[in-house]
């Protein structure tokens, strides 16, 4: 494992820690020596897609049950970052998930999430796994 970096947290099952989770990615983001684009862009950029995805795992799977998890992990490697969040929920098919219609769509609250996440991430994968399920997202550092 030589110059690579994995945080993993655990977050209770409720949307008041959306915008810590969202924070530390903006950190992270701006501390990335790997990274040569626009530093604060990738920020915004990591903020949304973590509070996104957790934003998701904790709307669809077992939202009725603070006392549930989700558990987040993020690594970093020379070359890439890699975000996967771990829901205990039903799971869905990403593929079912349909495009936002920019004439109306885009002004709702909901159905936006996993839009913005392909959008800035280069690639999104959710699938069953052993602790329910995982959105797995990937960017490249350089």
């Amino acid at each position: 494992m030589k110059n690579e970096l994995e945080i993993q947290i655990k977050v209770p099952n409720k949307t008041r820690y959306l915008s810590l989770i969202g924070k530390i990615g903006e950190d992270m983001a701006r501390e990335l020596d790997r990274f040569s684009g626009d530093r604060e862009a990738f920020a915004y950029h990591l903020n949304m897609v973590l509070t996104e995805a957790m934003a998701n795992a904790i709307k669809h799977a077992k939202a009725s049950d603070p006392d549930k998890e989700v558990l987040i992990r993020i690594s970093i490697s020379e070359r890439q970052l890699t975000i996967a969040v771990y829901d205990c929920g039903q799971g869905f098919d990403l593929n079912s998930i349909p495009l936002p219609c920019p004439e109306t769509d885009l002004l709702e609250e909901k159905g936006r999430g996993i839009f913005i996440i392909r959008a800035l991430m280069d690639s999104v994968v959710y699938r069953k796994c052993k602790r329910g399920n995982v959105l797995q997202m990937k960017k490249a550092l350089k």
